[in-house]
């Protein structure tokens, strides 16, 4: 079919009253649509992830509608589309292997479709990060709306959240959980749809979207399948409207002093360490860094205000009670530059001026933090030249300076093999690594970087040590594990070095990890080999392209050129 424009920046094509207009308009009627509304403008894109492999994310053929009914009230035409959709559980080898690919089929149907602007829907910890890299790279009006966590279930009494699995699985483990009761938390632990019900990734990106002004103020949690999260749809089909006639795109809410302002957010909310990954990729998608440097002085002053679940005692509940984004950005505001966008058009010092605060057990005030400062560490040292992370407020303060002999694991295989060997030469201060499951070697970076604490000192009583690897971790997990190693092991990097029995440094307070092995001998030792690089596919431009964690670990060619005077 013969094309007279193949203009990508709007919708143009709807008002055309020539041949190419009257055969969108004529096949959108043949879908049931009325000739009024093949007419409408602006056209509003309605990228989905849903998908019935992400139960995360299933309530989002709800919210679609609910979007549709606010995009049609403000006088626009709602039209829906698929991408793929990345559900954490489900996908091998992990997420992030398919993040970018996920971005690009977002940014090519953002570009190549006939909407004036978009509304994102996602959830799930990979699905937000990839819409908006995607979105910033389209360079169209966008918003995003996030399916919001599930309920919270309860056990004994007591309430069951998915960061319980991890102790209650090493119960397993050792034998102290029977069939029965394994079974039964397996009907318990999830009683509806939506993402993690804790600062895990999935809410953290979600925060971290609305601390930069692509969602909604208070948007990012209230619970999934709720009528506030219903209403929040409708408002969200209705900005995207008036965002197609400003022309603020996303790449206007990237800027040095928004990344800070959601990293210091990360920060003070004890989010995932999964988040800093994700900002580098964003600030990548506008040729800018964060670095290791920034965010570590970031980390240094900011203090640790929420005290939730993961790393906290309280529920995620109890943070929205509270006020959510607005109200930690209100008690951040020394800290932060309220001067930036909200999801609303206007800036932040106004949202935070006139939203109900209610400080209390979930979250404190800068006079009266959980932790002074630094709920990240960010690392540096003769093991990770280029950078690791250390989400500190969930480890064993004992564990924040230690040094200890180590014990190398060569991959999954290798780890699962020999984790629970009673013969394994292992005590409570050895120093557990992982190498080989980094971008390249895992592919991917699996989030397999909370090793499990050896079977036999689980027995003893020893419920943490230090852990370090090039791989990530779950947003729902904890302990002294540091990730990101950078760079990885398959990259040739020191991590790869390292033998049985070398004394490792960790010093979380002042930001170093240390291999204490004479530089000659390192010298003379060989470095890990690197897989073999696939033959086709996605796997072969994977491979080539990938970036370090230091860098996102999104593909060279989406980045943006570096902008000058940016860090």
């Amino acid at each position: 079919m013969s094309q007279r424009t193949v203009d990508r920046r709007g919708a143009d094509l709807f008002a055309d009253e020539g041949r190419d207009g009257f055969l969108m308009r004529a096949f959108m009627r043949g879908a049931g649509f009325s000739s009024e509304h093949v007419r409408r403008r602006p056209v509003i894109g309605i990228c989905t992830s849903w998908s019935e492999l992400n139960p995360c994310n299933a309530d989002l053929r709800r919210l679609s509608e609910a979007v549709k009914r606010g995009v049609l009230a403000a006088g626009g035409l709602p039209l829906e589309f698929p991408t793929i959709s990345l559900a954490e559980p489900f996908v091998r080898p992990t997420t992030l292997y398919l993040r970018n690919l996920m971005a690009m089929d977002v940014e090519e149907m953002i570009s190549a479709s006939p909407i004036d602007a978009v509304v994102l829907l996602g959830g799930c910890d990979k699905t937000v990060p990839a819409q908006l890299m995607g979105s910033i790279s389209a360079g169209k009006p966008a918003i995003m709306l996030t399916a919001g966590p599930r309920p919270t279930a309860r056990r004994q009494g007591r309430p069951l959240t998915i960061d319980d699995i991890w102790p209650l699985a090493d119960q397993r483990r050792q034998g102290r959980l029977d069939d029965d009761e394994w079974a039964d938390l397996e009907a318990r632990l999830n009683c509806g749809v939506g993402t993690c019900n804790v600062l895990g990734t999935a809410i953290t990106m979600a925060m971290v979207a609305e601390t930069l002004g692509m969602a909604l103020p208070g948007s990012s949690l209230p619970p999934s399948g709720g009528a506030q999260r219903a209403a929040l749809a409708e408002a969200t089909g209705a900005r995207a409207v008036e965002l197609a006639g400003e022309g603020v795109v996303p790449a206007d809410h990237v800027t040095p002093e928004t990344l800070e302002n959601a990293f210091r957010l990360v920060c003070a909310v004890s989010g995932s360490t999964n988040a800093v990954i994700h900002l580098e990729a964003l600030a990548g998608r506008v040729g800018r860094r964060l670095g290791v440097e920034a965010m570590r002085e970031w980390s240094a002053t900011t203090p640790v205000l929420a005290d939730v679940r993961p790393a906290g005692r309280h529920l995620l509940e109890d943070l929205q009670d509270a006020g959510g984004v607005p109200a930690v950005l209100a008690e951040l505001a020394p800290l932060v530059y309220l001067g930036a966008r909200s999801g609303t058009g206007r800036p932040w010092a106004e949202v935070t001026r006139t939203v109900s605060r209610s400080p209390g057990p979930a979250l404190r005030t800068l006079d009266d933090p959980v932790f002074p400062a630094g709920g990240l560490a960010l690392l540096r040292g003769s093991l990770a030249p280029r950078g690791a992370v250390l989400k500190r407020s969930a480890a064993h303060p004992a564990l924040w300076r230690h040094r200890g002999r180590a014990v190398v694991f060569d991959g999954l295989a290798d780890l699962n093999a020999r984790i629970d060997d009673p013969a394994l030469d292992v005590d409570r201060d050895s120093v557990l690594v992982l190498r080989g499951v980094g971008p390249v070697g895992g592919p991917g970076m699996p989030e397999v970087g909370e090793l499990p604490i050896p079977r036999k000192l689980l027995d003893q009583g020893v419920h943490d040590m230090v852990r370090i690897s090039d791989a990530r971790m779950s947003g729902t997990g904890g302990g002294t594990v540091v990730l990101h190693v950078a760079p990885e092991a398959a990259a040739g990097g020191p991590l790869g070095l390292v033998r049985d029995g070398d004394l490792i440094e960790l010093d979380a307070e002042q930001g170093r990890l240390d291999l204490l092995v004479d530089a000659a001998e390192l010298a003379a030792r060989a470095p890990a080999t690197p897989p073999e690089h696939p033959a086709r596919g996605y796997a072969a431009l994977f491979r080539r392209h990938v970036l370090q964690s230091d860098e996102g670990c999104d593909f060279d060619f989406l980045r943006a050129a570096a902008e000058s005077g940016t860090r």
